[in-house]
């Protein structure tokens, strides 16, 4: 009986310690960006995409939450922090929409995945059309909350536009990995 406490233990160990991980991956994904205004340009996307992936959404759920948490609590983990604020001041600013859209972004990319039985031009496409999916819900988010700081008829020029052709770089780039890349490398989903 012991054993199996030690065993879950463990477990419990190791998935705090890779959310732990990721979220930290995430946070420096957040400080290599492109000053926009009001919404920077990250890498944020590509690494939310790629947890959902390597983890699956359980955990790529975790560990997005982890990192919105510690944003919150006010650690500099956000793309404009420390220097435009931190904590819950920062958080609930013009980018709040695109981080909660994290969320959904994180479990689809995570939840949903490519079957091996289709050839390898299905796969890249089936693929591209999933992170494309999962990314949407960042930006239907982002939209959403942005509403709220800048006049609805400039939102898609500031909050969408200027980021839609990086985007389509960092999910062509993360379908050909996943399309190419040999399944047994994406094993963090056993959690």
């Amino acid at each position: 009986m012991e054993f199996v406490k030690n065993i879950k233990h463990t477990k419990v160990i190791k998935f705090l310690f890779v959310a732990l991980i990721g979220s930290i991956v995430l946070a420096i994904s957040s400080k290599i960006k492109i000053p926009f205004y009001p919404v920077p340009m990250t890498m944020q996307t590509l690494v939310v995409l790629m947890i959902g992936v390597g983890f699956g959404w359980k955990l790529g759920l975790a560990t997005v939450s982890l990192y919105l948490f510690e944003g919150i609590i006010g650690l500099p983990v956000f793309s404009g922090t420390p220097e435009k604020g931190i904590g819950l001041i920062y958080f609930t600013g013009p980018t709040m929409g695109y981080l909660v859209g994290f969320l959904p972004a994180v479990f689809f990319a995570g939840l949903l995945k490519v079957s091996y039985k289709y050839n390898l031009i299905h796969r890249f496409i089936l693929n591209f059309a999933l992170y494309i999916f999962s990314v949407s819900f960042i930006y239907l988010f982002g939209l959403i909350w942005l509403a709220n700081f800048v006049p609805v008829e400039k939102i898609w020029i500031v909050g969408a536009m200027p980021f839609l052709l990086a985007e389509l770089l960092k999910i062509s780039i993360l379908t050909v990995f996943v399309t190419f890349w040999d399944r047994s490398i994406l094993s963090w989903r056993s959690f």
